[in-house]
């Protein structure tokens, strides 16, 4: 199948990554990072899953929801609070979109950081219709305030709203539909344990196997309408960090490479000059990993956190949050008491990659 999209003037004219050199420097945050870019939003809901059917791989959570959601419809409830933790780019939103369709009911979405008072919750609260879902994503950075007052919403479905102030102040009980409440958290350990346990389900998404990926890669290319070799997707899915989100990220610049040079479809072949334009190696490893490899293999002992941020030029929560996981998860990297270790897969993989050693602290 031919690639149906054309290339334009005003596409030539757009910053490409995978052909303008300065495009790619000014993605400083990084290829592979999970957390979403703010221009994703629309390509990634074009190809997430309306159904639970359609949703690939996180089998077992997959099913404990599809037994919670069939149990809820046959009793005509709302379906207890769930609570879905994990990495970013793992399927979070997807699922609680898929939730609120497998219900036939709406989807209210707010975000944690949005929530700065107790006053802001009323007006989505009320809103509410019977069974409705609220989706709240990174529900951890909720004020602790703002999470008592959703304990008695949360349990007994009904808040209290203030009218008035000072000597003329009145408390006035609200009673609220029964909604379910899906929460989405990065950071599980930093819930309250009251908060977290007023949660009926709590699922933990960890990262896919290529196999997974690979699925959700050929479901993407022809939701895109691109001929996507299945031998590509496996080198896609080697290189994505287990993450969905960066794999198709992947996908839509080697479509846009495939465009631009007028293939026909997407080969291996391919996929690996696009992901080499992009600075991607056969590890998933990126610039940034392969200098803090780099930082570990000059140094003699382990090293802490600080020294590694301070010789990579980088912030210490964005090493911790986006790059250390996976070095840490394909071995390359050993925490121990001291610090930060090079592993011997850690060496080979420097070693293959060829990372260059001048922007090191220790050279």
């Amino acid at each position: 199948m031919v690639l149906r999209r054309r290339l334009s003037c005003a596409a030539m004219a757009h910053p490409d990554p995978l052909v303008n050199p300065k495009a790619f420097a000014d993605h400083a945050r990084g290829w592979t990072a999970p957390a979403a870019e703010p221009r994703e939003g629309e390509f990634e809901n074009s190809l997430r899953p309306r159904l639970l059917a359609e949703f690939v791989g996180q089998r077992q959570v997959a099913e404990n929801l599809r037994v919670a959601l069939e149990a809820a419809r046959a009793r005509g409830e709302a379906l207890e609070h769930v609570l879905l933790a994990g990495p970013p780019g793992l399927g979070k939103t997807s699922l609680a979109r898929i939730l609120a369709s497998e219900l036939g009911v709406r989807l209210h979405a707010t975000a944690g950081p949005a929530l700065d008072r107790p006053r802001d919750l009323v007006g989505i609260l009320t809103q509410l219709q019977p069974r409705d879902v609220l989706f709240v994503d990174e529900v951890h950075r909720i004020p602790a305030a703002v999470e008592e007052y959703l304990y008695t919403a949360m349990e007994d479905f009904q808040i209290d709203l203030t009218l008035d102030q000072g000597a003329h102040a009145r408390v006035l009980p609200l009673t609220l539909n029964r909604f379910t409440l899906v929460g989405a958290t990065t950071r599980e350990g930093l819930l309250s344990a009251p908060f977290r346990g007023r949660f009926g389900h709590l699922e933990r998404l960890g990262p896919y196997p290529d196999e997974d990926l690979v699925e959700i890669l050929l479901r993407s290319a022809r939701i895109l309408e691109v001929a996507l070799e299945r031998e590509a997707a496996r080198v896609l899915a080697a290189r994505s960090r287990g993450t969905p989100r960066v794999a198709n990220r992947f996908l839509r610049r080697v479509r846009d490479l495939a465009q631009v040079t007028g293939a026909r479809s997407i080969d291996a072949a391919l996929v690996a000059d696009a992901l080499t334009r992009l600075g991607v190696d056969q590890h998933g490893l990126e610039e940034l990993d392969r200098r803090i490899l780099a930082c570990l293999g000059r140094s003699s002992e382990p090293l802490g956190l600080k020294t590694i941020a301070a010789a990579v030029g980088e912030s210490e929560d964005t090493i911790e949050d986006v790059y250390e996981p996976h070095l840490l998860r394909s071995g390359f990297v050993q925490k121990t008491a001291r610090g930060r270790r090079l592993t011997p897969a850690g060496k080979r993989a420097l070693g293959a990659s060829g990372a260059p050693r001048e922007r090191d602290l220790f050279g």
